[in-house]
């Protein structure tokens, strides 16, 4: 049986300058708060799955990707006990094979949680950063799909000294191998780099080795330069970097371009990061969940970015923790799943929203919740990762709840009707080899007047400390056939794959794969 949180009712308040239709309900200290849900609008059909065997207490990191090969989405999850969960999906039926594969069922607390093919053998490998300082780094070699091997120390990625949060696997220097990002939320960052299957860290001491508390980093080509760039999300009142990639060196440009963030007290920050393009227009944009009011920064597309936190209706102060970008609905536009939480240590209640996106009436897009706040799916206090699990084309949520009196790894079933779950493309991006080393690379749809429909990017982090290796997933609300166009960043530029003529009723139940040249 779900374990739903306890909800409790709390005073009304309508939140200045939000969404049209949408009240925000706070808990009289401070003004943290979630819209309402707007009046007349059906609550999305979710229905939990496997409840008993995910309501586990101490949730953290959820972290999504198929590891044993066989084409389905498996499962890892880090609980506070120090065990590392892992189920693996047996046509939609999840099987807990974690400690038969070798992964630890106690020790320290890992976050960071983090699916990536370090090696390049084309089997997906784990990481598990260590939230003690003087406890190490933990990363476990994929068997072939057979069992995991603790690697850490000898690639040398098994550092200590680091409370760990977000931890990103990306090819920062277009040399065809993945590197490693950690972020650290009481020291600096390091940037690892990958030689041959051994890290060793560069820019140690300036630039992306940011000392201040970071719990958020996405990277992504804000300025469609041919490179990934780096944004931060900090906490304890320091202000959000950009770090922008020019090879030799990272500058931080956060302030020229727009998304530093306000002036904050030490109690607020940024808290996670997810990057979607939420207008169609081609360019990525920005959505910073907070300790304070949310920021949603829209990419200008000529370096710089507009805060239209308010205007989109995203702009409450909702105690945020871990979002991410999805189609929920398959109507073509990307729709936000914010985390959240309210309460004391011990006795935290979640908070979640979850955001439709909507014409604004104007010629732009706000977006408006749809999540009441006793619904089931109101479960999660920290992580979030949209998956479909089950390849029907609908997007399922998978979220954990860490401190409160009910806790889990919670997920939801999308009951989307099968005529408009078909209205979908799953993209799964590959390096030549066929192996997912392309964390980074963008995915545009086009229609058969050239005109982009949406956009996606194939993950860096998102969600709250984890990165999930999946393919990329479009809602098609009209187009019958597209033409996919990957852009993979190779050698500091913008090289473009088109594959034109893809008739999305072709794709039902698997993904196009796209191999790079």
């Amino acid at each position: 049986m779900f374990r739903r949180p306890i909800v409790r009712l709390l005073p009304l308040a309508l939140l200045v300058a939000a969404a049209p239709q949408a009240a925000v309900e706070t808990d009289g200290e401070g003004g943290h708060g979630v819209p309402l849900p707007a009046t007349g609008l059906t609550p999305p059909a979710f229905k939990p799955i496997q409840s008993d065997l995910f309501g586990v207490a101490g949730s953290l990191s959820n972290a999504w990707a198929d590891m044993d090969n066989d084409g389905d989405l498996d499962f890892a999850v880090s609980l506070k006990s120090g065990e590392l969960r892992l189920y693996r999906n047996d046509g939609g039926t999840f099987v807990s094979v974690g400690a038969a594969m070798g992964l630890p069922t106690t020790g320290h607390e890992l976050r960071g949680l983090s699916w990536g093919d370090y090696d390049g053998d084309g089997w997906l490998d784990l990481l598990g950063g260590a939230t003690d300082p003087k406890q190490p780094t933990l990363v476990f070699h994929n068997r072939k799909g057979k069992g995991f091997e603790e690697v850490g120390a000898a690639i040398g990625l098994g550092f200590s000294g680091r409370s760990a949060r977000q931890t990103s696997w990306v090819d920062y220097d277009n040399d065809g191998d993945v590197d490693l990002y950690a972020a650290d939320r009481i020291g600096a960052n390091r940037l690892m780099r990958n030689d041959g299957g051994r890290f060793t860290q560069v820019f140690a001491g300036t630039g992306v080795s940011d000392p201040r508390p970071t719990v958020g980093a996405c990277w992504f080509d804000y300025d469609e330069d041919g490179d990934l760039d780096l944004f931060l999300a900090n906490q304890s009142g320091a202000a959000d970097a950009l770090w922008r990639n020019d090879g030799a060196r990272f500058v931080d440009v956060a302030v020229a371009a727009g998304v530093a963030g306000p002036k904050r007290t030490k109690d607020e920050g940024g808290v996670g990061c997810a990057i979607g393009d939420y207008d169609n227009d081609g360019r990525l944009d920005l959505f910073v969940p907070n300790y304070g009011p949310n920021a949603l920064y829209r990419n200008r597309g000529d370096g710089t970015f507009d805060n239209v936190s308010v205007a989109a209706g995203v702009g409450f102060d909702n105690h945020g923790v871990g979002a991410a970008w999805g189609d929920y609905d398959n109507d073509g536009w990307l729709d936000l799943s914010i985390m959240a939480y309210e309460g004391p240590v011990g006795n935290q209640q979640p908070t979640n929203a979850l955001l439709h996106n909507e014409p604004d009436g104007k010629g732009g897009r706000r977006f408006v919740n749809v999540l009441p706040r006793d619904s089931v799916m109101n479960a999660g206090d920290h992580g979030v990762q949209w998956v479909d699990y089950d390849r029907d084309g609908a997007l399922d949520l998978s979220v954990t709840d860490g401190y409160g009196p009910v806790g889990g790894h919670f997920l939801f079933r999308n009951g989307l009707a099968k005529s408009a779950a078909a209205r979908s493309l799953s993209v799964l991006v590959l390096d030549a080899k066929g192996h997912f080393t392309r964390p980074g690379a963008e995915v545009r749809l086009r229609g058969g007047d050239g005109r982009i429909l949406a956009t996606r990017q194939v993950g860096t982090g998102d969600g709250y400390n984890t990165q999930s290796a999946q393919p990329v997933h479009f809602g098609v609300a009209e187009a019958r056939a597209v033409t996919v166009e990957v852009t993979y960043l190779r050698h500091g530029k913008r090289v473009v794959q088109r594959r034109a003529n893809v008739r999305i009723a072709d794709y039902g139940g698997r993904a196009l794969v796209v191999r790079e040249k």
